[in-house]
């Protein structure tokens, strides 16, 4: 998700814009609760009919209407690229579903159409949420943005290349990865490190190096620091380091996106790269031997301090337009139980959002040792300040022009205050 940092290439799913799963009725919603239909808008996760998510919610649909028979749920699959669009012009026309999964949530807050947890969920199930996407989900310390399922990022390796670059060792700094990359450069490596800061996805990749330097995009007050010292300093490095050496591979990185980034790795094409969960699954699937280990930091910061992992989280919000609290509420606590979570989430080798969920998950084996590296960064990562409702327009802002920052011609520092003074912007609108 729209993008989708993960592993599913739901963006290419066309499903129709309509299309319509399990509960289907003639109601709009209006009378939900007495024979009624609640209508929720989901983005579809699966690259397929073959694992579309179509399954999932006709089975968790159908069961909740058995065990409540006055309430019916109508599924509409999107795709990601359009769910978030959609949704938004399905409220500004006045006709919002009574619930949506999505990829962002503040904007609908900031208006006061939402639904808050606290209105939703008992204290126990609101409290099961993972810290970092609880607060990540929270507007004035007030929970409207709800977690469903989540990712990490790590540092890919690939073993097979590493060995034959004689690499022995992870790199822990970014001198070691930088020796790393011009190891595997000379042994004839396509893409010793593959760096996507093409406008696909590139705020993931900047946030993840960013944060190897101890910056970000929000201090500790949640103001955007978009140009702070660190981060200036990060691209600087980047630039000196692995652009001008041509450790970075045929690609410019501004012209790199993510799932070409990700194709090279399954094809065994690259040395390095920063990915998510059901990345590891692909690439072993196709024979690559991989490895999956924390950012490597600033060599001014120490190995002792891990930077946190960037992680992404998807968003059930439920809106108030007509009125559903009651109905809206016993759905999310049926389709929030740990075996629908942990389902879901081990069907796309996600993470579930919950602490008893993920328990599930592993404990049922639906979770690799792979998977827990990255549900054990989620538990402490640092997530996109989505609760800022200017963080849509920021993010692709940053996704459009971080590229430059590191390009043959471009000015780190005039890059990144270029992107601040454009996020100052969106932020007084």
């Amino acid at each position: 998700m729209r993008r989708r940092i993960f592993g599913t290439a739901a963006t290419t799913v066309v499903l129709g814009l309509l299309t319509t799963l399990a509960g289907c009725g003639g109601s709009d919603g209006s009378d939900a609760g007495d024979g009624g239909t609640l209508r929720l808008v989901a983005a579809e996760y699966g690259d397929g009919s073959a694992n579309s998510s179509k399954e999932f919610w006709d089975k968790v649909t159908a069961d909740f209407t058995v065990a409540n028979p006055g309430i019916k749920v109508q599924v509409q699959l999107l795709p990601w690229a359009d769910i978030d669009r959609e949704v938004s012009r399905m409220v500004k026309a006045g006709n919002a579903p009574d619930m949506a999964l999505m990829g962002s949530y503040s904007d609908f807050a900031a208006q006061g159409k939402l639904y808050s947890a606290d209105e939703l969920l008992s204290i126990t199930a609101e409290a099961n949420f993972l810290q970092p996407l609880a607060e990540a989900g929270s507007v004035r310390n007030t929970l409207y943005g709800l977690p469903f399922v989540a990712s990490s990022r790590l540092l890919f390796i690939n073993e097979t290349l590493f060995k034959q670059a004689g690499v022995k060792e992870t790199p822990k700094t970014w001198t070691d990865l930088k020796a790393a990359a011009k190891a595997l450069k000379d042994k004839g490596v396509k893409y010793p490190y593959a760096m996507p800061l093409g406008p696909e996805e590139a705020h993931a990749e900047a946030m993840i190096w960013e944060l190897s330097n101890g910056g970000g995009y929000a201090d500790s007050s949640g103001n955007y620091s978009l140009a702070s010292d660190q981060n200036i300093q990060t691209f600087k490095w980047i630039k000196e380091n692995l652009v001008g050496p041509g450790l970075l591979g045929p690609t410019a990185p501004s012209q790199l996106n993510r799932a070409d980034a990700f194709a090279a790795f399954t094809r065994g094409e690259v040395g390095m790269l920063n990915g998510y969960p059901s990345l590891s699954h692909e690439a072993r699937a196709k024979g690559i031997e991989v490895r999956t280990v924390a950012m490597p930091v600033n060599d001014t910061i120490g190995t002792g301090e891990s930077p946190p992992a960037v992680g992404v989280a998807d968003w059930m919000v439920a809106f108030k337009q007509h009125d559903h609290r009651a109905e809206i509420g016993k759905f999310l606590d049926f389709v929030y139980q740990d075996k629908n979570l942990a389902d879901f989430a081990g069907r796309y080798h996600l993470l579930p959002s919950t602490v008893t969920a993920s328990r599930t998950l592993a404990g049922s084996g639906g979770m690799d040792k792979s998977d827990a590296e990255f549900l054990t960064a989620l538990r402490s990562a640092q997530l996109y300040p989505v609760n800022d409702p200017s963080w849509v327009t920021v993010s692709d802002t940053i996704k459009r022009n971080i590229g430059r920052a590191v390009d043959p011609g471009g000015d780190p520092k005039a890059v990144l205050e270029e992107i601040a003074a454009k996020a100052t912007e969106a932020k007084k609108r």
